[in-house]
């Protein structure tokens, strides 16, 4: 996308209004990981040292909009992002009003602020223009550097170009369109996508898109009972998506047709209880008549299925991960998940990690910085891979 980035500003002793996403996990008033706010790090860094008078928005959970909540303060961050700028950063606990427009018109060059939560205010979320004109303020430009919220068409991300003279994407951004736009337009073959989660119905016009680009679709998760039990095999009481059999059936139909190669798993690992610790095992090959038994569910691909897609991975040479194969966040149920990201880790093929579940894994089986591109978002990246244009960057200036 020729769209401008933050090295097409000018921005020496100007205010600059930033959308970064510093949605961070929170437990008793403490960040308990500051990812997110990392990542923004270069761009920051980049604006303040040109001497950008830098004003940051960003939203944190999900305030009711009807004003300041304390638990959705975003002080917090403000002094994580001090810590590692090694600078004092300005905060101010609300978004618009006379003490935000004083603490920006106190600004240096060189200096940054941070702004309360934009979801304070339930105009954020609507998109409202006189609150876009507000947020920008006395700033002629706009940077969005928040790819995790980039699908959404909110004042904070899309709004405010209306506005700005100038609008352009950070580091951040640039980074993901890179990686989920440039490495994926014509990916090096061979291109093989690897898709699990829960749900067939959030992946279907992933999927359709990708068979444009893939001739090897690898299915794991609860996703993969439902095309297992689509085909008629007994699943026991594995999680599936009951309403959607026919379109299982229809997508697999769909990939035939296309010469497709559409690989379910060859077994599945399934337990009796759903807890920590709790026994498991391997179904038969469901080529030959596996299943699972009554009382059963599946929760993890099978010890079979592992070494098949491992397999697969070692010979591609472009490979996208979107969604685990199976409950990693237990580590009793996290055999397949856990394969898969080490597999990756070791392989030297382009490997991308569409955002999401996944990146949690990958992170949790310390392999992330093994794997050649992690995403920050995770409906903002499947929204991208179905081929949208995500209003947070199609509305940005054109170079």
């Amino acid at each position: 996308m020729a769209k401008l980035t933050v090295r097409d500003l000018d921005v020496a002793g100007k205010e600059v209004l930033m959308r970064v996403d510093f949605n961070v996990p929170m437990k008793d008033g403490a960040i308990t990981n500051d990812a997110r706010i990392v990542a923004a790090l270069p761009t920051i860094k980049f604006l303040l040292e040109k001497g950008a008078r830098l004003v940051l928005c960003s939203h944190l959970g999900r305030p009711d909009g009807t004003g300041y909540q304390p638990e959705f303060s975003l002080k917090a961050a403000a002094e994580c992002l001090s810590q590692h700028l090694g600078k004092p950063v300005a905060f101010v606990p609300e978004t618009i009003g006379e003490a935000a427009t004083a603490a920006r018109a106190a600004l240096q060059d060189g200096d940054v602020l941070l702004l309360d939560n934009v979801r304070f205010d339930k105009k954020e979320k609507k998109n409202d223009p006189d609150f876009a004109k507000a947020l920008l303020g006395n700033a002629t430009l706009y940077v969005n550097d928040a790819f995790g919220s980039a699908h959404r068409a909110h004042a904070s991300t899309e709004g405010v170009t209306h506005f700005a003279e100038k609008s352009a994407m950070g580091f951040l951004i640039e980074h993901e369109l890179e990686y989920l736009e440039g490495k994926l337009e014509s990916p090096a073959q061979p291109f093989v996508v690897i898709m699990g989660g829960a749900k067939v119905s959030d992946k279907i016009q992933v999927l359709s898109k990708l068979m444009e680009k893939s001739q090897t679709f690898i299915i794991g998760g609860a996703m993969a009972n439902t095309f297992l039990a689509a085909q008629g095999k007994n699943v026991g009481n594995s999680k599936i998506e009951a309403d959607k059999l026919d379109l299982a059936n229809e997508i697999l139909a769909d990939a035939a047709a296309r010469g497709v190669k559409f690989i379910l798993p060859a077994d599945t690992r399934y337990s009796f209880k759903f807890e920590e610790g709790a026994e498991t095992f391997c179904t038969a090959p469901w080529a030959e008549n596996g299943e699972v038994p009554e009382g059963g569910m599946g929760i993890d691909i099978g010890d079979k299925a592992i070494e098949e897609i491992c397999s697969i991975i070692k010979g591609a040479k472009t490979v996208l991960w979107n969604g685990p194969m199976g409950v990693f966040e237990l580590d009793s149920f996290s055999k397949g998940t856990k394969a898969v990201a080490e597999c990756l880790a070791e392989s030297d093929c382009i490997s991308i990690v569409g955002g999401g579940d996944s990146v949690t894994a990958a992170k949790k089986f310390k392999v992330a910085d093994k794997l050649s591109f992690c995403s920050t978002g995770g409906g903002a990246s499947l929204e991208l891979l179905e081929g949208k244009v995500l209003p947070g960057i199609g509305s940005l200036s054109e170079k």
